[in-house]
């Protein structure tokens, strides 16, 4: 059995918590969603990293307790890109894979549209290509009615209050397809001072439906898209209105699943990744 490594790697004057597999072969970087943390990645990077890859599942910004900043504004996409090529850097790698769930995908999305040459391939998990998505949200009601929560989690201080109290017990309702060990790994991050705040501001740094953020138009990076048709946050019209935006081979993997998709079927949302990510090579 592969040994998952926990370490540190200094980015642009942070400090990011990581989770590693492999020491040589490509180099796959993984992204968490809310409320995860790399953890959520153990399966993946225990197949990755006994499967011949270099795998690397970092705490991301607000949730790696030495890359923590106050305020919104420094959790955008256009800033957090650059956390993503400094992982890489940091590991040598010009070229990578990326694979990333929930706002790791949203994030993920941005990345493979603003820096193509950069990636190999991209496995999107849960979310579609952000603008269909953001496109959705704006004009689609029954998108517009699933993601009010959004606008929930953009208030400061409220969204804090209902999250944790009764021992974090909003959290712990969202992590219903998570085993005891894994909530444990979750609370021992979110418990820290300011984690749920810098998780949050994801939610306030980017604005889903596009004001503030340019499109990044079609993608060219051979790309998957996983996503749990029982999904709560994300329902049909944006994985539909994906394709015409993608360049480059592309192919929807629609599962009978929800949004939870490596807790939920993690068989198979591992080997389809591995599969994608084999087909091609840096």
């Amino acid at each position: 059995v592969v040994t998952i490594v926990e370490s540190q790697i200094e980015i642009n004057s942070f400090t990011f918590d990581v989770r590693s597999s492999g020491d040589e072969g490509d180099l796959v970087i993984l992204l968490h969603g809310f409320p995860e943390t790399s953890h959520m990645w153990i399966p993946l990077l225990e197949h990755l990293g006994s499967n011949g890859y270099r795998a690397i599942a970092p705490d991301l910004r607000g949730y790696s307790r030495g890359a923590r900043p106050e305020g919104a504004e420094n959790y955008s996409y256009t800033t957090m890109v650059d956390d993503v090529l400094g992982i890489a850097e940091a590991f040598d790698s010009e070229r990578f894979h990326l694979v990333g769930h929930d706002h790791g995908a949203g994030l993920g999305w941005f990345v493979a549209g603003t820096h193509d040459n950069r990636i190999a391939s991209w496995s999107a998990l849960s979310v579609p290509h952000i603008d269909a998505f953001g496109n959705a949200i704006a004009t689609n009601p029954e998108q517009s009615e699933r993601s009010q929560y959004i606008l929930f989690f953009q208030q400061e201080g409220a969204a804090e209050k209902t999250l944790s109290d009764n021992d974090y017990g909003g959290l712990k309702a969202v992590w219903n397809q998570s085993s005891p060990e894994q909530v444990e790994e979750y609370l021992r991050v979110f418990r820290q001072p300011g984690a749920l705040t810098g998780a949050l501001n994801w939610y306030r740094g980017i604005t889903v439906a596009g004001e503030g953020r340019q499109p990044i138009g079609d993608v060219s990076v051979p790309t998957i898209l996983i996503w749990g048709n029982q999904d709560q946050a994300i329902g049909r019209p944006g994985v539909e209105a994906t394709p015409p935006l993608m360049s480059g081979p592309y192919r929807l993997i629609e599962l009978d699943v929800g949004h939870w998709l490596i807790q939920e079927a993690e068989t198979q949302v591992v080997r389809e990744i591995t599969d994608h990510i084999r087909a091609f090579p840096v």
